[in-house]
């Protein structure tokens, strides 16, 4: 275990590394931070580090960079996340309180963090098996065909059309919608079979096959579909880390292109609150060996129902993105709790 002082030693190099993307040598410490020591125990600190694989000399007389290791226990030893400013915030709130529907919020999301950031941003849309049941409403199409439309609580409007083979009087329409409502509203989508299986035997018998293929539809509304859906923005950005991605950078673009990577890099769902932070070669993802992933949840209330984070090189402003993806994961998930 490192002391305070080497501690404090690693997260200046750090820093200098991440800000001037340069190897940073003992004079530049000692010049910069107010360390209280000499050049020569920085000197010593910083080869005790290289010996326990924290730090790396790229090549002779130069100075030093940070390691994989390094920078997982600067990241570990992160005592504040760098807030957004004022203004950063009230932007942030504008230009997300504009969206319209679900899509809207991940594709405006997406490309707010990828401008905040200088990174790439990769959304996950929320899954219906996380979701709750907001409203189901039915329209009227024709005499006998309908429109099922289901609300969801993470703003997800999925819509079926379904003919119940005669002609429906608007009353018995309203009797369907309010029972149906009754049973699922604020229940998650996935008891819904359950919640509507004694639906039909409510109503009279000379209706209930008319109530029945209503139920089935609806129940074809609510199932999960097996894909994950996903956005990205921002895969430009990478382009002037390139030198960072020690032999190229086109494995990992060409990585960031493959819609089951990207769900494996999101990962499981780590609550609203909580951070996954993967650097170098702790990816699950060969080609993204020289990158580092930032992700967190999203959802309303304390419920995570998707993941949002970044994509970047491992010389990356930790506390800065750390910082800009907790805070659009919560205006986002403020949003979606209709707040």
């Amino acid at each position: 275990m490192l002391d305070d002082r080497k501690l404090a030693v690693l997260r200046a190099i750090v820093e200098d590394y991440v800000h001037t993307e340069e190897p940073v040598g003992s004079k530049a410490l000692v010049d910069r931070h107010n360390l209280g020591v000499s050049p020569a125990t920085v000197r010593n600190d910083m080869a005790a580090l290289e010996e326990e694989g924290y730090i790396a000399q790229p090549h002779t007389s130069a100075g030093r960079i940070p390691t994989d290791k390094g920078y997982r226990l600067f990241v570990d030893r992160l005592t504040t996340i760098k807030p957004m400013s004022s203004a950063e915030r009230r932007a942030i709130s504008a230009f997300l309180e504009g969206a319209v529907d679900l899509d809207d919020v991940v594709h405006r999301t997406v490309r707010l963090l990828a401008q905040i950031t200088r990174q790439v941003a990769v959304v996950q849309y929320p899954t219906l098996t996380r979701s709750t049941v907001r409203h189901v409403e039915l329209v009227t199409l024709s005499s006998s065909r309908l429109l099922i439309v289901l609300i969801t609580s993470t703003g997800r409007v999925e819509q079926r059309v379904v003919d119940v083979g005669t002609t429906v009087a608007d009353e018995f329409l309203r009797d369907v919608r309010a029972r149906l409502n009754a049973v699922v509203a604020g229940r998650p989508l996935t008891e819904a079979a359950s919640a509507v299986a004694d639906l039909p035997d409510m109503f009279d018998v000379s209706v209930r096959p008319q109530v029945t293929t209503i139920v089935s539809t609806f129940l074809e509304t609510v199932a999960e579909r097996t894909e994950g859906r996903i956005a990205v923005s921002g895969t430009a950005n990478l382009i002037p880390f390139g030198a960072d991605f020690h032999t190229s950078i086109r494995p990992v673009l060409e990585a960031l292109e493959e819609q089951v990577v990207l769900l494996r890099l999101l990962g499981e769902t780590t609550g609203p609150s909580g951070f996954t932070v993967r650097i170098g070669h702790e990816n699950p993802v060969v080609e993204l060996s020289t990158a580092s992933v930032v992700t967190t949840g999203y959802g309303p209330g304390d419920e995570a129902v998707a993941n949002l984070g970044v994509v970047g090189p491992t010389r990356m402003d930790y506390p800065g993105t750390m910082g800009a993806v907790r805070a659009v994961a919560r205006y986002v998930s403020q949003i979606l709790a209709g707040e």
